[in-house]
């Protein structure tokens, strides 16, 4: 824009290898005046006609248009406005009964009549086509983001959170009891007989708004994210063209920038190359112009466009091969996806671990993961002592018993179930919300709870809270609902004005300061349908590792200690001990590798302190990737020997099947000892 602006040019070439950087034409935006000095060998009044009249001339002979179309074209599938009710009726029979209890009827009716109406049915068939061939093929699917505040995508399978109040129901007779019985979350009921029939009742219900997902008006536009295990996610993203047709689904595009990092050190190379002084402040002044320039381009990692049919992608935006790479036989958008994300439909297919486990969880002991109670209250205690693993605390340097285990298992979480030892379900969702907030937790809500002001039941740890909470303190629905908006994407202060004018209604109804404050505080907030997806599949995962540990270390070690090394994992707690002390002494000289060991070795001092052991590598038995129980001990994989990657260990293994074992003499070497 400027003249002094063109040393970013410079500097831009320069880091990506440009030999002839420096040799830059003047090139920036220039005035009339400028633009008429430059042409003024024409002569005053040619160089006016030039610069001025002509210029306006072929602008008014333009007409505007926008690179990207207008329209939104979402896919469509026949008749998907009656399945989904059809689907969702079903299930809701399957677990009410024929004539179901006025608050399902009712929240049934309001879901399905804002869906249908605002042309949102195609969206949740597709993800319930997904998740049902997921369930079929034998993996669960986790839901993410607010998806789970939807209670017809629970009916229609596409997640299992049950957004209804807490609630009993009785599998065989159909009975239901909605009252309140105090408790916030249906797995914290305490159990029931059913008074018809006398069978235990099933309990649930986590009790979210519908509004968080949809809005009041139920026409916020859905977004239905995925968690498929990451061994299946390639399988799901191929189901898409299965449902749509060929040639109808490309990989959602991104466009990577330079980062603030990446510029400063172009910044301070090319001024080294050239032997230029230049201080740090102006160094990272010249770096701030660098930053969020196009770099190259990618492929979001589980992000699927669907073109309906009839229609050409390049009516949308051009295609084109991740990373400029044209042998890649993979096709992506070339505009980032949020640019066209309004027009076509996006689906989120991402790849995670804990479906992964679960599904090997499920495979060594044959327990279905579905079935495992939420309430049992050996696994809910680990979450707040170590009692139930059969450890002190000093065993394991741990006040609490939750290594390993999803959302609770960090040094950062360890700390805050430490702080508020929770022991409700109810408790656990609230400290996801933290714990995924952005300033929410630290200083804010736990100094809150620290100086008595509130409890962790009355923190703000969702997003859903404030709006469920303003509008219980009288304000109307949809200032509640801007306001949870406004609170959870950290714009409080950032629209001074439109603040003070919901602090005075916040005023106006009694809301206290402290919550004012902390409202202020929070930069980003969880909703409370994520965080008890998330939990939910935390808990099943904790319960494995209460009941059948074995099981649990080997489903651990096999998909999420991606740093095991059986040099000083497998030989005892001693050698455990001693490498766990090496990588204290480092303290943050530590490497990325040995900080990310160091969660491993927590994991395996407490396998060891529980009273299980490894068994001996072997070139016969160990599978080449998975660790396998074996007679009450854990046998190591052949990938687990340091230097022995993954490829050279199913090379090992293939080669074994075949009756075919060929020893070299690095190998003997290698696996001496074991």
């Amino acid at each position: 824009m400027d003249p002094q602006d063109e040393i970013y040019r410079r500097i831009l070439e320069a880091g990506q290898g440009y030999q002839d950087a420096d040799n830059q034409a003047p090139l920036y935006l220039r005035t009339t005046e400028e633009m008429l000095e430059e042409f003024s060998y024409l002569g005053e009044e040619k160089a006016y006609e030039v610069v001025v009249t002509n210029t306006n001339k072929i602008s008014d002979m333009c007409d505007q248009i926008s690179p990207i179309s207008p329209e939104k074209c979402p896919p469509h599938i026949p008749g998907c406005e009656q399945t989904i009710k059809d689907i969702a009726y079903d299930k809701a029979h399957e677990l009410y009964g024929e004539t179901l209890p006025q608050i399902v009827q009712e929240r049934l009716d309001k879901e399905l009549d804002s869906i249908i109406k605002n042309g949102f049915s195609v969206m949740y068939i597709i993800a319930q086509k997904l998740v049902w061939k997921s369930n079929e093929d034998g993996y669960i699917v986790g839901s993410r983001g607010s998806v789970g505040s939807s209670f017809v995508a629970n009916m229609t399978g596409i997640t299992e959170v049950n957004s209804l109040p807490p609630h009993y129901r009785c599998p065989n007779c159909k009975y239901s009891d909605f009252t309140d019985y105090g408790c916030k979350n249906g797995f914290d009921l305490p159990d029931k007989q059913c008074p018809n029939c006398g069978h235990q009742l099933a309990k649930d219900g986590m009790d979210i708004p519908f509004e968080t997902f949809l809005g009041f008006n139920g026409d916020k536009e859905p977004d239905i994210d995925l968690n498929f295990s990451g061994e299946y996610q390639a399988k799901a993203h191929k189901y898409t063209e299965v449902i749509f047709g060929k040639g109808t689904t490309f990989k959602a595009g991104t466009i990577g920038t330079i980062a603030d990092k990446t510029a400063f050190g172009y910044v301070k190379k090319y001024y080294e190359e050239r032997n230029i002084p230049i201080n740090r402040a102006e160094t990272q002044r010249i770096a701030s112009g660098c930053t969020g320039i196009k770099r190259t381009t990618g492929q979001h990692p589980g992000g699927i466009i669907v073109v309906p049919k009839g229609r050409e992608i390049y009516e949308f935006c051009p295609v084109q091969h991740p990373a400029d790479d044209p042998n890649s036989d993979i096709v992506t958008t070339h505009f980032d996806y949020h640019s066209i994300d309004q027009n076509l439909l996006k689906l989120d297919i991402l790849g995670h671990d804990d479906p992964t486990v679960i599904r090997m969880l499920q495979d060594i002991t044959g327990i279905d993961p579905t079935k495992i109670q939420l309430d049992d209250k050996e696994t809910m205690s680990i979450f707040s002592s170590t009692k139930a693993l059969g450890v002190s605390p000093e065993q394991i340097h741990s006040e609490v018993g939750s290594f390993g285990i999803p959302e609770f298992g960090t040094k950062f979480v360890r700390g805050m179930l430490v702080d508020t030892r929770p022991t409700t379900f109810d408790e656990l969702i609230r400290i996801s919300g933290l714990s995924h907030g952005t300033d929410v937790w630290l200083g804010n809500a736990q100094s809150l709870i620290e100086a008595g002001t509130v409890t962790l039941q009355d923190a703000i740890c969702c997003r859903d809270d404030i709006m469920i909470y303003l509008i219980k303190m009288g304000l109307p629905p949809n200032p509640a609902f801007k306001i949870m908006e406004t609170v959870r994407k950290g714009k409080a202060l950032k629209d001074p004005a439109k603040w003070e004018e919901y602090k005075n209604m916040m005023k106006e109804h009694d809301v206290p300061d402290w919550y004012i404050k902390s409202c202020e505080k929070i930069k980003y907030m969880f909703p409370k349908a994520h965080a008890a997806a998330y939990v939910t599949n935390a808990f099943r995962i904790a319960w494995f590792k209460v009941h059948e540990p074995l099981a649990y270390y080997a489903a651990y070690f096999s998909i999420r200690a991606d740093e095991f090394d059986s040099d000083c994992m497998i030989f005892g707690k001693e050698k455990v001990k001693n490498k766990m002390k090496e990588i204290d002494l480092q303290g943050n000289n530590a490497t990325v590798k040995d900080k990310n060991m160091y969660a491993i070795l927590e994991l395996v001092l407490e396998m060891y302190e529980r009273g299980f052991e490894f068994l001996p590598m072997d070139l016969y038995k160990s599978h080449s990737s998975k660790f396998l129980v074996e007679d009450g001990k854990i046998r190591p994989p052949l990938n687990s020997i340091p230097g022995l990657g993954t490829v050279a260990a199913e090379g090992i293994e293939q080669a074994r099947e075949e009756r075919k074992i060929y020893v070299h003499r690095w190998f003997k070497n290698t696996c001496k000892g074991w």
